[in-house]
């Protein structure tokens, strides 16, 4: 009896976890390529007739400036960005800045290019685990307030932030110096039930007041005056001062009837608590062990890691001391992106360094310049080159699902980049080096399909001996900085 009573209880313990785990990580424990299918499905409702015969590399073209800094756009309308479902943001926020309260449509990954603040994710249906006690004076008596809210969490230069759609989110810049985001939102994922069109929707303020600059032409500015009101602003101020329980004075601040700050605004008294990074790091680390990886417990949604920094050198996936390094950021390391659907790279080539030719299996991908300059070359399905050019710093690019893509840093101060794809286990294929498709070919294969002989059968298999990130060959340098992508071009189109 007692031995059927601990198999009962074993059994239910087991289907408890397994159930824990799949609720808010989904399929994150199928075989990879089971479930690579269906991660692709939620893609589908993104545009179909992609025609990408040429592809450019954009800066913002729309500027909103606020009080305390500005937000641009890319243009969401660009057959680029329709092509891949996504939009695109980059926020200047000053210091003591405050990105007011919002939620958003879509998923989001954002990146942070410089600086450093606090962000804050309001998760529906959980604890206020964070309490603030502060002390005021009236009437020569001290009293004692305690403010409770969610969970907040520091960020620093290089972090990746996963961001759900329909979470109330803010950002507050609490460095020394400018705090400089760009992030992907990811329109064409199937939580966003809408058409493709990117909103945000504002708890506070007038996002969109005051003067707005367009950069529609090269050297064109165009200045209009537009308003967009928060979500509060729409309803009848005495239905609303019965919900809060408010006088009406404290509604019309909610309103932002004669608010002009726009959607960043200067907070100078901001006094929230905020966890040591030291305990953070040391949680970070705790969460990273294996015996607490995956059980379905140990994290649920309301303590779900949010962010992973991918600028140190340490945590780099590919280094070559002469190249330099690869940094991803899949599912497997941060399992809230198997719900969002998204995954990030980032890259660092040294001076004239090359990343080997290479295509996203079952991924578009969006590539932000963050320092330096380089040159791509993007090759379709046809043979054609439809992009091969210069790239430098504040650009975006973005490479669709299976075209190949060749990146040369410059020879000035290298070259860096982050990449958002659209997948959370984003495979990708390479045409050179140890891991290529070349490489993997019998000689056979490569002397009959390019009729050469197998001496440069094996050249083109062995010579390039280096993995994924290439340094600077002596041929490179003395043929002049074109020649490396020129003979790849070669090879790729050969294959088409």
């Amino acid at each position: 009896m007692a031995l059927r009573s601990f198999f009962f209880v074993a059994t239910a313990l087991l289907l408890l976890i397994h159930g824990g785990s799949a609720l808010f990580f989904g399929e994150q424990q199928e075989p990879m390529w089971q479930n690579l299918h269906k991660q692709q499905q939620h893609r589908l409702r993104a545009r179909t007739d992609c025609r990408v015969d040429r592809l450019t590399a954009q800066e913002p073209t729309i500027r909103l400036d606020s009080e305390a800094g500005r937000t641009e756009f890319w243009d969401r309308n660009n057959q680029q960005f329709q092509c891949a479902g996504v939009s695109a943001v980059r926020n200047t926020i000053e210091r003591r800045g405050l990105l007011l309260p919002h939620y958003n449509n879509a998923p989001q990954l954002l990146y942070v290019v410089r600086g450093r603040g606090v962000l804050g994710v309001v998760i529906p249906g959980c604890a206020e685990t964070f309490e603030t006690e502060t002390q005021q004076t009236r009437s020569d008596r001290r009293r004692r307030f305690s403010d409770r809210h969610q969970k907040v969490r520091q960020f620093k230069q290089g972090d990746v932030l996963a961001l759900p759609a329909g979470f109330t989110l803010w950002l507050y810049n609490n460095g020394d110096e400018q705090l400089v985001t760009v992030a992907l939102l990811d329109t064409g994922n199937e939580v966003n039930q809408l058409d493709q069109t990117f909103r945000n929707f504002f708890l506070a303020g007038t996002p969109q007041y005051g003067q707005q600059t367009s950069f529609r032409r090269e050297g064109a500015e165009e200045e209009q005056a537009g308003r967009k009101n928060n979500i509060f602003y729409g309803f009848e101020e005495e239905l609303l001062a019965e919900v809060f329980d408010v006088d009406r004075e404290t509604v019309a601040k909610l309103k932002g009837q004669d608010d002009r700050r726009g959607q960043i605004v200067r907070a100078d008294k901001f006094n929230i608590v905020l966890p040591e990074e030291a305990e953070e790091e040391e949680e970070r680390r705790e969460r990273g062990a294996p015996w607490s990886a995956a059980n379905g417990l140990e994290e649920t949604i309301c303590s779900a890691k949010l962010r992973e920094n991918l600028d140190e050198a340490s945590r780099a996936d590919v280094y070559n001391p002469r190249g330099g390094r690869i940094s991803s950021l899949n599912s497997q390391k941060l399992p809230i992106l198997s719900w969002l659907r998204l995954s990030a790279e980032k890259g660092t080539l040294y001076r004239n360094a090359i990343m080997a030719p290479h295509w996203n299996v079952n991924a578009h991908s969006v590539i932000y310049i963050t320092r330096g300059n380089g040159r791509f070359q993007v090759v379709g399905h046809t043979g054609k080159s439809v992009f091969d050019g210069e790239v430098r710093e504040g650009q975006l690019i973005i490479v669709p699902q299976n075209f190949v893509v060749i990146k040369k840093a410059g020879d000035d101060e290298g070259l860096e980049w982050i990449s958002f794809k659209t997948n959370d286990n984003a495979v990708t294929s390479q045409l050179a080096g140890r891991l290529s498709a070349i490489r993997a070919m019998p000689e056979e294969v490569l002397m009959n399909s390019y009729g050469i002989s197998r001496q440069d059968a094996k050249n083109l298999k062995y010579k390039r001996d280096e993995s994924s990130v290439f340094s600077s060959t002596s041929r490179s340098r003395s043929r002049g900085r074109s020649q490396p992508l020129d003979l790849a071009l070669d090879v790729i189109k050969a294959m088409m």
